[in-house]
């Protein structure tokens, strides 16, 4: 019930440069304002660009009102267009839905009690390790530290161990297409030639090899 339309235009400006305005009331009427604002990690800006270069497509979510957030995702290098701002701490999981539902993979990033739901529903949940111990029990990965760009790390890792499973699984069953029908004696009627057991050993033995 307390009249703060005079300070609207002050709220609005400390929004914009990234700040949650407080309105402070003194007896029913407006005595000032209090600007809150976390420090933006020096990382972030960096990070967020490297995993862009990964093809990944980055949002915000977040419970902060529209202009503070779209202040710090022009920082940081979010678009507009991705900031999902006055979020409630149940609506976040709500949210990441909502992106899965359009066809979208899903990795949620959070450090804190309420991020705990949207974590389990996402594709992948990502715990910030310096978080709660709800949201790493929460999530599919939890972060050394603090660091923004071991997100980039995490991922950049995981696609080159999958990478490196399926060149495995290539060369073991290329290998054994190509030497399977040789020890068989399928080639003999034609050829003559025969596989020796010892050499069979030999090469089963060696295609373990080339593969690692």
């Amino acid at each position: 019930g307390v009249a703060v339309e005079a300070l609207a235009d002050e709220a609005a400006r400390l929004a914009a440069s990234g700040a949650t305005p407080v309105y402070v009331a003194v007896d029913g009427k407006p005595a000032g304002l209090i600007a809150i604002a976390d420090t933006i990690k020096p990382e972030s800006r960096e990070a967020i660009a490297q995993l862009r270069a990964l093809g990944l497509d980055v949002w915000m979510l977040t419970g902060d009102s529209q202009g503070t957030a779209e202040a710090i995702a022009r920082q940081v290098g979010i678009a507009p267009d991705r900031v999902l701002a006055e979020v409630l701490p149940g609506e976040k999981a709500d949210k990441v839905r909502a992106l899965q539902e359009e066809g979208k993979t899903v990795a949620m990033v959070g450090d804190g009690i309420n991020d705990a739901p949207a974590l389990a529903q996402a594709d992948l949940g990502i715990a910030i390790g310096t978080g709660t111990d709800v949201a790493m029990a929460a999530s599919d990965i939890t972060l050394i530290g603090g660091d923004l760009s071991n997100i980039v790390t995490a991922i950049a890792l995981s696609r080159k161990t999958v990478s490196t499973i399926r060149q495995g699984l290539f060369w073991a069953f290329a290998y054994n297409v190509a030497l399977i029908p040789l020890a068989m004696g399928l080639l003999y009627p034609f050829t003559g030639i025969v596989l020796n057991p010892m050499i069979a050993a030999g090469a089963m033995a060696l295609s373990s090899v080339s593969v690692v």
